[in-house]
């Protein structure tokens, strides 16, 4: 892993599910929105659980490549949204779900295609942050957010006997 990831931030699926859903809970006074963009991959759960709780219907994915596991590179722009989705109105009524926003690098890209969405993420770093309208939790710069996706299940050693918290 980078060296500049010096604290880990484990999530597990129960908790990001209550974190998933209390965006959602924060969202439904913004919209309404018509459809969803989910930020691939990552934003793929998140996405599905605040359209299931805002009632909407229509999500479209982004494809955004920038992570290689755990090392950050060029922006690449795997799919585009639909024109139909971006409409006239740059995305007007459009949510735009991520998992979390880091340096923010994704979300310029995704934001110039859509400027006139809302942008929601789960997570979100302080170099990101002013990016995106909506979040639930803020960590710290250099923390790499361990998701449930990204991880499996085994013994980890006490703090005590020299495991990292």
């Amino acid at each position: 892993m980078d060296e500049k990831w010096q604290k880990s931030f484990p999530v597990s699926w129960d908790q990001f599910h209550r974190d998933a859903r209390a965006l959602a809970w924060r969202l439904s006074t913004a919209g309404p929105f018509e459809a969803v963009v989910a930020i691939t991959r990552g934003g793929l759960v998140p996405a599905a659980v605040v359209a299931r709780e805002l009632g909407i219907r229509v999500i479209e994915t982004i494809c955004v490549a920038s992570y290689d596991y755990d090392k950050q590179g060029a922006i690449s722009i795997l799919k585009t949204v639909s024109e139909k989705v971006v409409g006239s109105d740059k995305g007007a009524g459009v949510l735009i779900i991520d998992d979390l926003v880091d340096t923010g690098a994704t979300a310029r890209v995704v934001r110039e295609i859509l400027p006139k969405a809302h942008f929601a993420t789960v997570y979100a770093k302080p170099l990101g942050r002013p990016l995106v309208d909506s979040f639930i939790t803020e960590v710290s710069q250099d923390t790499w957010i361990y998701l449930p996706w990204d991880m499996g299940l085994q013994f980890t050693p006490p703090l005590q006997d020299g495991a990292k918290a």
